[in-house]
């Protein structure tokens, strides 16, 4: 396949709010299905979290929702500098990132700032690793970037 990722499967929409328990039960109530329990993202110990090239203390608060092809993934970020806590000060609550699964992602984010689309954030969670690519001047959103362990 060609393109710059190797995939075009959307497989995720990021959506940063406020208050992710009022925002979850909205979405909960919309579609009629159960509120999915938040969790917090890992210390930086396990995260290893990295914004705009320098380590981050940031959590966040993260809620789910699977729906058939696509997660939606809500997220309340703390106060610490990241990709999440910037936007939601400049930009309000809504639309973060949209994600997709690659594979070999030192080796996709090199391709990326080599064509012009620096890394903004990246960091682990149990079971892989994601990066958040500025995508904004071209495509109007983040990419976020999801590689699983096999």
């Amino acid at each position: 396949m060609s393109g710059l990722l190797g995939n075009k499967v959307i497989t995720q929409i990021g959506i940063l709010v406020n208050d992710i328990d009022k925002v979850s039960q909205a979405y909960a109530d919309f579609f009629g299905v159960a509120r999915p329990q938040a969790i917090i993202t890992d210390t930086y110990d396990k995260a290893q979290t990295e914004f705009n090239g320098e380590p981050s203390e940031a959590r966040a608060k993260l809620a789910f929702f699977d729906m058939g092809s696509l997660q939606l993934e809500l997220i309340e970020p703390d106060e610490h500098p990241s990709t999440w806590r910037n936007y939601l000060n400049e930009h309000g609550e809504g639309p973060h990132h949209i994600a997709f699964a690659i594979e070999g992602m030192k080796e996709k984010i090199s391709l990326l700032e080599s064509k012009g689309f620096p890394l903004q954030q990246k960091g682990e969670y149990t079971g892989g690793r994601y990066a958040y690519i500025d995508t904004i001047p071209a495509l109007k959103v983040l990419v976020e970037l999801l590689e699983n362990d096999k």
